[in-house]
Parts: structure tokens; C-alpha cells; sequence
């Protein structure tokens, strides 16, 4: 397995080449900070998108939703987007067209199959959720059958796709930078609240580790 995705004709960058990147490091580390994504699907030729989480196995991403969901029933063994986006800045510059955003982003593209064994897909829903709460799966109840059924596992290789990062202060015109104008970056941080306990939690239960030391 090659270190970079080929580059292909919707993933070449058109502006701002030096922002694109391709290498699977630089892919991987996006996805795996940020588990919001955006999936879209194109059913009966209109387009759809729909927020879910996924998480990254290797060479593979995976998100889940509702088996009821007419977009992930008709996506099974079709090509879908996936998309996720951090917001790292607000770019102030001297001239409006020069405002932009520090990010980081990843767009993928391929076909999208769905994980059909009930043991395959149980495994990959604990991976999802031991992946940002480690050791929690294993504490929870076991899972009911209806729950299984209920839930809709897509995944789809990592082999068609781009990152896109933008880092830095403004980009002005040379003669701008004369101007009495005050120009900088505003950085933007997704910060992890204190947990807020269930009022419904029985006495006496702590909470656990994972959760007071949750970060992303």
C-alpha cells in the first residue's frame, strides 16, 4: 500500500496547491481528531447529506447511523463523499477578499459497503466507542438484538481522496501591509467541558476514568 493517495481529477487542487496534501499521514491524523463528519450520497440523481460520526480502522473509515435511513440504505455498494473539517482560525487581513480560515480538512471519495455479519458489526461498533472512551464498551450491558438490527455499519476504503490545511497569518498584498490596518488571526479551539453526571445515576457510582480524562 502506497504512502500517498494517487492524485486523481476531483481530488487535484485547482487553487492554493501548496494546501493540498495527500500523504496518508496527514489524512489520517485529520480523521482521527475529529469524529464529525458529513457523508454525501446522490439518491434518485438529488444530492444528500447527512452529519454522523466515523472513526478510522487502518486503511478503512467507518460511520453508523439508523438502519431505517433511506440515504444509508440506498448507499449500500454505492459511492459516496465523506468529509470532515477542523477549524483551527479566523485570518483577519487588510482587504476583504484576503480573510480566510486556518483548517484542517479531508475529503474522500469511494464506494461505500455495508458490514452485514452481526459479529463483525458488534466489533466495529466497540472499536467506535472504545476508540474515544477506551475500555468503556466492555462495562456497558450487552447489546440487545433489536440494537444490532437497528443500526446501520458503512464503511469504505481510504484510497481516493485530499487533505487540505491552511496555517498562518494573512496573505496581503504587498502594498497593503502599509495600511493602518490591524490584521492577525482570531484562533478557534474545541475545548472538552466537565462532564455533567446523569441525575439518574444510582448512588454510589463513580465516575470513571475514561470520562474524567477525556480528550480529544
Amino acid at each position: 500500500m502506497s504512502d500517498t493517495l494517487t492524485v486523481t481529477d476531483r481530488t487535484r487542487l485547482r487553487r492554493s496547491h501548496q494546501r493540498g496534501h495527500f500523504d496518508r499521514e496527514t489524512i489520517n491524523a485529520i480523521l482521527d481528531a475529529q469524529p464529525m463528519c458529513s457523508v454525501g450520497y446522490v439518491i434518485d440523481g438529488k444530492p444528500f447529506v447527512t452529519p454522523t460520526l466515523q472513526w478510522r480502522e487502518g486503511n478503512h473509515v467507518y460511520w453508523h447511523g439508523s438502519s431505517a435511513s433511506r440515504a444509508l440504505r440506498r448507499s449500500r455498494e454505492a459511492e459516496v463523499c465523506l468529509s470532515v473539517a477542523i477549524l483551527d482560525g479566523f485570518v483577519l487581513a487588510r482587504s476583504g477578499m484576503h480573510h480566510s480560515v486556518n483548517s484542517r480538512s479531508v475529503t474522500l471519495y469511494g464506494m461505500a459497503f455495508r458490514v452485514e455479519d452481526p459479529e463483525e458489526k458488534h466489533a466495529k461498533l466497540a472499536r467506535f466507542v472504545n476508540g474515544l472512551f477506551p475500555g468503556r464498551y466492555e462495562g456497558l450491558r450487552d447489546e440487545y438484538a433489536q440494537d444490532l438490527k437497528a443500526t446501520m455499519v458503512l464503511g469504505m476504503e481510504i484510497a481516493e481522496g485530499s487533505a487540505k490545511v491552511r496555517t498562518g497569518g494573512p496573505n496581503d498584498e504587498e502594498e497593503d501591509y502599509d495600511l493602518p490596518i490591524w490584521a492577525g488571526v482570531v484562533p478557534v479551539r474545541m475545548e472538552v467541558g466537565e462532564p455533567v453526571p446523569d441525575p439518574r445515576n444510582l448512588p454510589g457510582v463513580e465516575m470513571p476514568e475514561h470520562v474524567k480524562t477525556f480528550r480529544l
